[in-house]
């Protein structure tokens, strides 16, 4: 019997650190029309990689608020604008200090 709750217990702290693990800036996903899913396929279509962090906010160009992706492709990390409202890649540059 204690085995079945720990295992449940388990479970539950699973479930619970799943959802914790949200993007940055979800409380601003009920104003954009591209969900976040959708928006991570086209910035990986615009640089293919490992998106290694990820962010909605309100940012100036395009309809004002834009999903920020940060692409790692090698040592180049890569970041990616999708506007939120339409879906066009905003922003394609490298981040950082150019590694050649």
């Amino acid at each position: 019997m204690r085995n079945c709750f720990e295992i449940g217990l388990a479970c539950g702290l699973l479930v619970a650190s799943v959802g914790a693990q949200a993007f940055s800036g979800q409380q601003l996903a009920k104003n954009a029309k591209v969900g976040i899913a959708e928006a991570r396929s086209i910035a990986l279509k615009a640089h293919p990689g490992k998106i290694v962090d990820e962010e909605l906010e309100k940012e100036v160009g395009g309809s004002g608020l834009r999903y920020s992706f940060d692409i790692r492709a090698g040592q180049a990390t890569q970041e990616v604008g999708v506007d939120a409202q339409d879906g066009a890649v905003l922003e394609n540059k490298l981040e950082g200090p150019n590694p050649d």
